[in-house]
Parts: C-alpha cells; sequence; structure tokens
C-alpha cells in the first residue's frame, strides 16, 4: 500500500469519528444545555456530560487529522487552498478546544450550585448564561461557519482534481454552501442558532459518511494521481562514455 493510499484510509477513519463525535456530542451535552434547570442536571448527569466532552475531544483530533491527511494530496492541486485549509482546520480545533472549556466550566459551576447550601440563584444563573452564550459562538463559529468554510475548499480541490467521483465532490460543495450560508445568518442575526439546522447540516453529514467510506474502499483516483506525479527527467547531454 503507497502513501497516497494510505493516506486515503486514514482521512477516511477520522472524517467517521468527526462525523460520529460531533453527534454524539451534541447528544450528550443535552442535560446541561437545554431547559431551565440545566444547574441541577449538569451535576445529576455530570458522568454523560463528560464523555460528551470526550466525543469532542476526539472531533478536534479528527478533524486535525483530516487536515494533516489530505494536505499532501490537495496541495499538488492547489497549494495555497490547501495551506489555508490545514491552517483553517487547526483553527477550527482551537475554537472547538474553546467551547469544551465552557462546558467544563459550566459543569463546575453546576456541582457547586447543587452543593451550596443557600446559592444565590440569580448570580448562578447569570453565570451559566454567560458559558451558555461562550459555547454558543464557540458551535457558530467552529463547527458550522469553518466546518462549511474548510469543506468548501477542500471539495473544491476534490472536484477539480477529480481525486473523487465528482457527483460525490459536488454534493460535498452543495452541503458546505449551505452550512456556510447558515453560519453567516446566525452571525450576522438574520436567523436564530438552531433554525433548520438540522435539514441543513444533512448533505455535509452524509457526504463526509460516504467520503469516508469511498476513501476506505478505493482510495482517491489513481490515474489522476498518475497525471501529476513528477515527470522522470533525462539528461539532454550525450553520454562521454
Amino acid at each position: 500500500m503507497n502513501t497516497d493510499r494510505k493516506n486515503a484510509v486514514i482521512v477516511g477513519i477520522f472524517f467517521i469519528f468527526a462525523t460520529v463525535t460531533a453527534i454524539l456530542g451534541f447528544l450528550l451535552y443535552q442535560p446541561i444545555f437545554v431547559g431551565p434547570d440545566y444547574l441541577v442536571n449538569g451535576a445529576a448527569h455530570k458522568d454523560q456530560v463528560i464523555l460528551g466532552v470526550l466525543m469532542e475531544l476526539i472531533l478536534a483530533i479528527a478533524d486535525i487529522g483530516t487536515a494533516i491527511g489530505l494536505y499532501p494530496i490537495l496541495k499538488r492541486y492547489g497549494e495555497r487552498i490547501a495551506l489555508i485549509h490545514l491552517f483553517l482546520r487547526f483553527y477550527e480545533a482551537v475554537i472547538i478546544m474553546i467551547g469544551i472549556i465552557s462546558v467544563l466550566s459550566l459543569l463546575t459551576l453546576s456541582r457547586d450550585f447543587v452543593a451550596a447550601s443557600a446559592p444565590d440563584a440569580d448570580a448562578y444563573h447569570v453565570s451559566g448564561t454567560l458559558l451558555h452564550a461562550v459555547y454558543s459562538w464557540t458551535s457558530i463559529l467552529g463547527p458550522i461557519f469553518l466546518l462549511g468554510l474548510n469543506t468548501l475548499m477542500y471539495s473544491y480541490l476534490l472536484f477539480k482534481s477529480k481525486l473523487v467521483p465528482r457527483p460525490l465532490a459536488t454534493l460535498g460543495l452543495t452541503g458546505a454552501a449551505l452550512v456556510l450560508g447558515y453560519g453567516l445568518l446566525v452571525i450576522f442575526g438574520v436567523v436564530a442558532q438552531g433554525s433548520g439546522f438540522t435539514l441543513l447540516a444533512m448533505p455535509i453529514a452524509v457526504y463526509e459518511m460516504i467520503l469516508a467510506v469511498w476513501l476506505i474502499a478505493n482510495g482517491f483516483n489513481s490515474s489522476t494521481i498518475a497525471l501529476e506525479s513528477p515527470k522522470t527527467v533525462t539528461n539532454p547531454l550525450p553520454s562521454m562514455a
């Protein structure tokens, strides 16, 4: 198995981890983000929330893994875009980590609230609202806006290079445009976060899973890679022997 084939398998595995952990993390966080009793529910479901944190840690690592695995392939077809994609994937992971810190801080706040004999509910809820806002914005900027932008870049290069079937890359471009557009609308306050996002995110989730399976099973288009391989340079001077 050559290096490009190994990279394809690794990238495919990372895509599966990224998609699955993103969904699981969202579901596991529900007790500490949903409902007016989140300060009580967070402490009561602390193990579930911590498991959600673990899922997002894996998500951040998987995001970086996909970028590192794709870079040596994509740079042959657009080095500047490939490099920007690599940088923004790291940036996306950093934003996810900031969101994780806000969740852990919220969990600590929840534990303190439950443990206090006579807690100042208003003060705790103000702090909770602030931490909710931090996580909300990290979700918008990282797993929504930057996800859309990053997917748009690497899908464009996959489409341009024909490294994967173009209909598959087109699905990626479509899904990326939907998520990116939604992220911009939320950032500028045109729509509220959560409004229809699950439906809009479906194409990109399906795309990542299909792409992952394709890369693991088939790898990148070998004929396309062969065309881009460095040509053997022959010596134009006659032999002196």
